[in-house]
């Protein structure tokens, strides 16, 4: 997922990302929306880490969702697409006897 998309799902995603980041407020997760760069500022403030270490947890961070969207979001396969696609004719078949 890249940040454009985690932005504009930023209600969804703040959740996770305070199970994550726990010493993180409300009053954060308003102010970052979703921005990269204002969640590794917050990161570093809260926890007194380095930049690069911030940014590490919130790349890793973002590679998960990208894992896990890619499971959800996953092509049908060619033996799916013929199954649903005879269910498909046998229900029209069944109304032109």
């Amino acid at each position: 997922m890249n940040w454009d998309q985690l932005e504009g799902k930023w209600k969804q995603y703040s959740g996770k990302v305070k199970e994550k980041w726990g010493k993180l407020t409300d009053d954060d997760l308003t102010v970052i929306h979703g921005r990269r760069d204002q969640l590794i500022g917050k990161i570093q403030e809260r926890y007194g880490i380095a930049k690069q270490e911030a940014e590490k947890q919130v790349d890793e961070f973002a590679r998960s969702f990208r894992c896990e969207d890619a499971t959800q979001e996953r092509p049908r396969d060619d033996h799916e697409a013929d199954v649903h696609s005879n269910a498909r004719e046998k229900k029209r078949g069944a109304g032109q006897s």
